[in-house]
């Protein structure tokens, strides 16, 4: 079953791209087009990756934290195809021209910063780095936190007169973090007492 829906979420994950494929060659600005959808594609993708904590405790459905990796994995797929697609198509492999707009462009200086701060997170995605950075696994994986808000940020600066799509996006990253605060809160407090005689907690994962 769960075999079956990791399929169906897979094949669902990969619509976008084949709306970016059918769509682009027709657009009035196909780089313009390819750009924003794969930049879209991977806030969304991770804005869904921090909502299945939140969903499994409000389902009490334990497997849908099977799909967080892959939900992750996708998201850092998108936002490769968005880096790639500025720094090929827009700058043409040019890296003095990159550079020189991640120095002098702060809206593109955070989004360069969250798109590197991916990658680790992607590296260590598998089983085997799970078990090799134990503890480390969890603590460097919460750099999923100010990802999403540099993300938000990105697109906020970039959008120069309407701002209610990513205004949209940035109370939904609100509204996931603030439940995260909240849980750490109660946690936090619920293990006072134990923390008194020497009892250690148990890390947790985004």
């Amino acid at each position: 079953m769960i075999r079956n829906l990791k399929i169906a979420v897979f094949l669902l994950c990969l619509l976008p791209l084949a709306r970016l494929v059918w769509l682009a060659p027709s657009a009035v600005n196909p780089v313009e087009f390819i750009t924003h959808s794969t930049g879209t594609w991977a806030l969304v993708g991770l804005l869904v990756t921090l909502s299945v904590s939140p969903l499994r405790q409000f389902t009490s459905r334990n497997e849908l934290l099977k799909f967080r990796r892959m939900l992750g994995l996708f998201a850092f797929f998108y936002a490769c195809l968005h880096f790639t697609t500025w720094f090929a198509l827009d700058h043409f492999f040019d890296v003095g021209a990159m550079w020189h707009d991640v120095v002098k462009r702060p809206f593109i200086t955070v989004g360069f910063s969250a798109f590197v701060l991916l990658i680790p997170l992607a590296v260590t995605s598998n089983d085997a780095m799970v078990r090799k950075l134990k503890r480390n696994w969890a603590r460097l994986h919460k750099l999923v936190y100010p990802i999403s808000i540099l993300v938000v940020v990105h697109y906020w600066w970039l959008v120069k007169r309407d701002i209610t799509e990513p205004a949209i996006y940035g109370l939904v990253l609100a509204l996931l973090l603030l439940w995260r605060l909240d849980r750490w809160q109660k946690r936090r407090n619920a293990s006072g007492p134990q923390s008194k005689h020497g009892r250690a907690t148990a890390p947790t994962t985004p």
